[in-house]
This record gives C-alpha cells, structure tokens and sequence, in this order.
C-alpha cells in the first residue's frame, strides 16, 4: 500500500508579511515602502507574491488608497502575531537590559484566565520591566487609555464602546453556554441566567439568542467578574455564556438535549501605541505572541 502524499504547505516570508502589515498601517503601498526602506515597485511584487501564495486578492486598490479584503484582513491577524513571535525571541537576547514600567488593563476574565502565565513568562523575559495592571470594564478602560492613564489595554471587542475599533484582534473564541455538571438549571423556564451589563458581548449573543428561539428567560445572577459567573454556576443557580476556554470541572458545555441557541465568537483586542517607547512595545509584542500559540 502506497503511503500517503504529502502536500507541500508554502511558506509565508516574514519580509512579506512586514510589508503587508506596513501597508495596512500606512493605507499605502508608496507609505509602506517607505515605511520597510523598499521601492513602491518592489512593494507591489511582494504583494503580488502574497496573492499567488494563497491564490487570493488581499488589497482593493484605487487612485487614492487600498484597504484590505476579508482575506487580507485574515491574513494581517496572523502576520502581526508572526512577526510577534520572531520579534519575542529576539529580544530575549538583544534586549535583556530594557528597563521601564508598562501600565496594562485587562477584562476580569482575561486576567484570571491568561495574564498570569503571560505575565509570568515576560517576567522572566524582561526581568528590568515592570507590569502594573488595572482590572476593570472594557469601556472604563478604554476611557482610561484616552486619558493617558494606562499605556495599553486588552477589551472585549464589537461591544458598540466608543474606540473599540481602534484594538487589534489578540484572539478569537467561541462562546458556549455553560452549565453544571448534572444540573437543571437549563430544563427550567423562564430559563435563568447569569450575565453582566447591557454593554456585555456575552450577555448580548446568549439573550439575542434566547429570544429567537422565543424562550423565555430571567436574570438570575448579574455579575461583571468570571468568578461570580462561576459561583451561580456550580450553584445551579443559572446558565451563562462564556468562552469555551473558561470551561472545566464541573462547569461543561450544554448538553445538545436542551436545544440551547448557538452562540457566535467573540474577540478579543489589544489597543495601544500613544505612548510607543520599547518598553511598552516589547510588552505589546510579548502579548501578541502569547496569544498566537493559543
């Protein structure tokens, strides 16, 4: 028996990737040469190199500017969190002198759920940097970012806050609903679940969700911390909409038998770059990495 083909998977330069976040940051391709030291013309074959690659327009061009497609904007995701990667290595030998204080805001699920590992390796990384984290709502942190009170904050993105388009995708995920292991908190009507404010992503998918369904439902557990989403839980108190990550123990996933809703992604975003020194930068690169290998 003959053994399997393996296909060849082509390889993304990392030269082609700068030029195409260059490009995406600067609107043009002549702002992107210059921003990488290349000639417009060698920018325009590193595209079209990049198109050949995946068989797919990534720019929509015209006399004045180019904004990307659905699949340049995929693509720009991975290019930054690659071109992250390499840079983290690097600068564990190149910088280990940097020095500084770096001021970060995180969701309250971001930071029970990834910061302390992420946290704890840059530690080790950057011993000279200091990471002082604040806690709090994505629109009271984006406030904060915009008074100049922290240097960079992740938020739940496309929650309608005013400048939650300025973040850059850290990770995408799928929200689930969960429930107790053995519980019946999801057999009772109207259902009762546990969710945080108006503004809330999660709240939004799971009641918009509900309410096609034409299921009736209460707020059982109002809480803005994971932690109190957990407790109402495990208490059998009520169902709630979390990322799939956020499951484990005797909190699951929904069993398929109770007909639950599906529920949609959710992003997560990384806004920064008004006080752009190389301590602030080395931690966005440590971050964009860190989420890469999620």
């Amino acid at each position: 028996m003959n053994a399997p083909v393996q296909i060849q998977m082509p390889l993304f330069d990392l030269d082609l990737l700068r030029t195409l976040v260059a490009i995406a940051e600067t609107g043009s391709f002549s702002g992107a040469a210059t921003a990488v030291f290349r000639t417009p013309s060698a920018i325009s074959m590193q595209v079209k190199k990049m198109e050949e690659i995946i068989d797919r327009p990534l720019f929509i061009r015209d006399s004045r500017s180019v904004t990307l497609t659905a699949d340049g904007a995929y693509l720009l995701e991975h290019a930054r969190r690659m071109l992250a990667l390499n840079r983290e290595a690097v600068a564990r030998f190149i910088e280990p002198d940097l020095q500084g204080v770096v001021r970060l805001g995180a969701p309250d699920d971001v930071a029970e759920r990834f910061l302390p590992n992420m946290l704890r390796r840059f530690a080790d990384s950057h011993p000279g940097v200091s990471v002082n984290v604040v806690v709090d709502n994505s629109d009271r942190m984006i406030e904060m970012y915009d008074a100049g009170d922290l240097d960079m904050t992740l938020i739940t993105c496309d929650a309608g806050f005013e400048g939650d388009h300025q973040a850059e995708i850290m990770l995408r995920e799928q929200l689930v609903w969960a429930v107790r292991q053995g519980g019946i908190a999801a057999e009772q009507s109207p259902m009762p679940i546990s969710v945080w404010e108006e503004g809330c992503v999660w709240r939004k998918a799971g009641t918009e969700g509900l309410d096609a369904q034409g299921r009736a439902w209460r707020i059982a557990f109002q809480s803005a911390h994971i932690t109190g989403q957990r407790a109402a839980i495990l208490a059998d108190l009520a169902i709630a909409p979390v990322p799939k990550s956020a499951l484990g123990g005797e909190i699951i996933e929904a069993p398929a038998k109770h007909g639950l809703p599906d529920l949609p992604e959710y992003a997560l975003g990384l806004i920064w770059g008004k006080n752009k020194n190389a301590v602030v930068a080395a931690a966005a690169d440590h971050l964009r990495a860190s989420f890469a290998q999620k």
